[in-house]
C-alpha cells in the first residue's frame, strides 16, 4: 500500500471521484434508446425509459438483466452484443456536458486528484475518453468490468489504496442512487447531480452533501465548498 498522501489543511478532499455517464458525459438519453433497441432485438418487452435509465451506471450485464426480467438468462450474453451494437452506432453522436472541461481543469489546476468510477468497461471508458481527448487527464480510474460495480464500495476502495487517501478526503460525484449508494458503502461523502439518469428526490436518503443542477453549479459549488 503506498504512503498516505498528506492532506492539504486548507480544502476538504484530496481525491475527486467522478461518475461518467450522466455525470461528465451528455449520454443518458442514448444509453436508455440503446438498451430499450437492445431488449426488443432479443424478444423481451421494451422497457420503459424510467426502467431503463435506472439501470445507468451499473455493470452492463447487471444493467440488461435488471431492465429486461422478461429475458432468459441464456440470452444476457446477446442481449449484451445489441446493446453494443446499438451504442457504437450512436457514440459518437455523445460529447461532455457543457462546462465539464473548464471544471476539470480547474480542478486539476488545484492540484485535486481526479478519478473516474464508472459502470462502463474499461474498452468503453478508453474509448470515451479518447472521443473527448481527455487521456491523461485524470489520475485514476476503475470500470465495472475489472472491480465490483456498483453500488459495491470496492472501486472506490482500490483508488484511495492507489492514491494513499483515506475515505473522508475522497468525493464522489455522480448522478444516479448508485453513485451515492456506493460513496455511503465505502465511508465517503458525494455530491449529486440531478441533470442525469435519476430523479433529484431518490438523492435525500443517501445524504449527498449538495445537489447540483448543472456543470455551473457544481462548479460554482467547488470553488467554495471542497
Amino acid at each position: 500500500m503506498p504512503a498516505s498522501r498528506p492532506a492539504t489543511p486548507s480544502r476538504q478532499y484530496d481525491l475527486i471521484a467522478f461518475d461518467w455517464d450522466g455525470t461528465l458525459f451528455d449520454s443518458t438519453a442514448i444509453i436508455t434508446r440503446c438498451i430499450q433497441l437492445a431488449v426488443v432485438d432479443v424478444g423481451g418487452r421494451m422497457p420503459t425509459d424510467k426502467a431503463a435509465a435506472y439501470v445507468i451506471g451499473l455493470g452492463l450485464m447487471q444493467a440488461l438483466a435488471h431492465a429486461a426480467p422478461d429475458v432468459p438468462p441464456e440470452k444476457y450474453p446477446e442481449l449484451g452484443m445489441r446493446y453494443k451494437y446499438h451504442y457504437s452506432a450512436h457514440q459518437n453522436d455523445i460529447s461532455l456536458f457543457g462546462g465539464v472541461l473548464p471544471l476539470l481543469a480547474n480542478l486539476k489546476a488545484r492540484n485535486y486528484l481526479l478519478a473516474v468510477a464508472t459502470g462502463k468497461s474499461r474498452r468503453g471508458l478508453n474509448e470515451a475518453l479518447r472521443t473527448v481527448e481527455l487521456q491523461g487527464l485524470f489520475d485514476g480510474s476503475r470500470t465495472a468490468d475489472e472491480t465490483a460495480g456498483k453500488p459495491d464500495p470496492l472501486m472506490l476502495h482500490e483508488l484511495m489504496q492507489e492514491f494513499g487517501v483515506p475515505p473522508e478526503r475522497v468525493l464522489m460525484v455522480g448522478d444516479t442512487t448508485h453513485d451515492l449508494q456506493m460513496a455511503l458503502n465505502a465511508g465517503c461523502h458525494s455530491v449529486a447531480v440531478s441533470y442525469g439518469a435519476h430523479e433529484p428526490q431518490t438523492f435525500t436518503a443517501l445524504g449527498p452533501r449538495f445537489v447540483a443542477c448543472s456543470v455551473a453549479e457544481l462548479h460554482a459549488w467547488f470553488a467554495t465548498n471542497a
